[in-house]
């Protein structure tokens, strides 16, 4: 397997990965959006709710708060969801104090670890009146995808690496100038000059130029863009380490069958 960055941010990678196939391809996609373990509001205790939104909905939308998550202080329980047990390993509170008028955002929430915060400083939250006034305490906890999506870490999507391939039928000249930002010509063929920049759209205006394009079956581009919890790079190295400790248990399991 080989690994090669196109692009990065602190919020996207774009990289290809070569040498593997559509189905490990896809564990990997399964395993960043499905059990990547994030930090999450889980429980909402209401004292006060003078706003416009229902209790209901303002618990919902701070469980939808991203909050940045620090995977080496916490673990992710996985007995019964009611049974979590109250501790500082497990659990966090957060906190949140109001008065209007004013707009309430994510940095109004007091985490009682320096660490854990909202993801968005100015994601609005509620906006409150003259005389209205919110006082809350929330519980958060870490979880993962396959249990809610407030837990996904982010979105994971690949393809196929694209090529290009001319024929007799191709009008190689015409199709240059439609994507002369990115394609060039490579000998008596066409490469995509940065398979970043490459689309749907794109292959579409090929097609209609006779010129095939053809995804690749081993080699894969894929693009995982962070919700703010965690930095892409974590978010991949978490999702390989996790999907080789159950392939290990897996190994384990066909070592025992007789």
């Amino acid at each position: 397997m080989d690994i090669k960055v196109l692009k990065k941010d602190d919020s996207r990678s774009i990289f290809q990965i070569s040498k593997i196939n559509a189905s490990i391809a896809n564990a990997i996609r399964r395993y960043i959006i499905a059990y990547v373990p994030t930090m999450a509001i889980h429980d909402v205790e209401i004292k006060k709710n003078g706003s416009a939104l229902y209790d209901e909905v303002l618990a919902h939308r701070l469980g939808l708060t991203p909050l940045k998550t620090d995977l080496k202080s916490y673990k992710l329980w996985e007995g019964k969801k009611s049974e979590v047990p109250k501790s500082a390993q497990y659990e966090l509170k957060l906190t949140l104090n109001a008065k209007g008028p004013c707009t309430v955002f994510g940095s109004d929430l007091k985490s009682q670890d320096p660490k854990v915060f909202a993801a968005f400083e100015k994601m609005p939250i509620v906006k409150l009146l003259e005389g209205q006034e919110i006082e809350l305490i929330t519980t958060a906890r870490l979880g993962q995808g396959k249990e809610h999506a407030k837990f996904s870490p982010g979105l994971a999507v690949y393809k196929g690496v694209p090529e290009l391939i001319v024929t007799k039928d191709s009008n190689v000249k015409d199709c240059l100038e439609r994507l002369s930002e990115v394609i060039t010509k490579k000998g008596n063929g066409l490469e995509i000059k940065d398979l970043t920049n490459w689309n749907e759209a794109n292959e579409d205006i090929c097609e209609s130029f006779g010129v095939e394009v053809e995804s690749s079956k081993e080699d894969f581009i894929f693009t995982i863009e962070s919700w703010g919890q965690l930095p892409p790079r974590e978010i991949f190295t978490k999702a390989i380490d996790m999907f080789d400790t159950k392939l290990d248990e897996f190994q384990t399991i066909v070592k025992k069958i007789k």
